[in-house]
């Protein structure tokens, strides 16, 4: 069966979750930027939540690029060790050194985990040779790869999806992410993947009346949150219940 997994930033996410019964959740902040690590009160709210799926945490430093200095990158290995302690059952990673996976930052996050699954999230998509990526973190012990297929959106990623299912050979699982829409699943599970990955968002109005920063000016008039209804119309394609939704809807 492919698994549907959801990327929640806040409380409201847990829930939703939660009522769902998705199979595992990605938790993180900030999906606005492509998310960052979450508090540990989060992670212990996620975690202790009744009726949550396995709880993933997303381990990134801040906004940007994947290529992390030295303390960037021992920060990250105690936020693994954390994470783990409060009970994750698996974290989210990646990390890039010349357009090749950062392995000593990947051999280390998987030792921080301790057994608890480690997933290479769409970092992978900036590799200069996928396939070797591919081989070198199924080497490692990654248990999951997050990918589009490519550097754009699962829309246009199928061939590449499928062409990465063959060369993981079970050695590895494939997830596809980025662009997610319910009337896409159909496509992208043909592929062969072993789950998809969205975060379902809306936007929720919540007017800001000062600038808190240069992303975050006074006058906004939402935030994003996750999107109840779209989530379960992405969960049943997953499982086979349905595939349809309005066309515009992205997650």
């Amino acid at each position: 069966m492919v698994a549907f997994e959801l990327a929640i930033q806040d409380t409201g996410g847990i829930a939703v979750a939660a009522r769902l019964g998705v199979d595992r959740v990605e938790l993180c902040s900030a999906l606005a930027l492509g998310g960052v690590t979450p508090s540990q009160a989060l992670i212990e709210a996620a975690v202790g939540f009744p009726g949550m799926p396995p709880v993933h945490v997303l381990i990134r430093p801040r906004a940007g690029g994947f290529d992390y200095p030295a303390d960037e990158a021992a920060l990250m290995v105690r936020e693994v060790r954390h994470a783990v302690a409060a009970g994750a059952a698996g974290v989210v990673v990646g990390g890039l050194r010349d357009g090749r996976v950062d392995t000593g930052l990947i051999a280390r996050t998987v030792e921080a985990a301790g057994g608890a699954a480690v997933t290479f999230h769409r970092a992978f998509d900036g590799l200069a040779d996928p396939a070797a990526g591919l081989d070198v973190l199924a080497g490692l012990g990654v248990c999951r790869i997050l990918t589009a297929g490519g550097p754009g959106t699962v829309a246009g990623g199928l061939a590449g999806l499928a062409a990465l299912v063959r060369a993981a050979a079970g050695r590895i699982e494939i997830m596809a992410g980025g662009g997610v829409r319910p009337e896409l699943v159909a496509g992208l599970v043909g592929t062969g993947v072993a789950a998809v990955h969205a975060s379902a968002k809306r936007i929720v109005p919540d007017p800001v009346a000062v600038e808190l920063g240069a992303a975050a000016r006074a006058g906004a008039t939402g935030r994003e949150g996750t999107d109840e209804q779209l989530a379960g119309l992405i969960l049943d394609a997953v499982r086979g219940l349905g595939s349809f939704a309005p066309a515009d809807r992205v997650v």
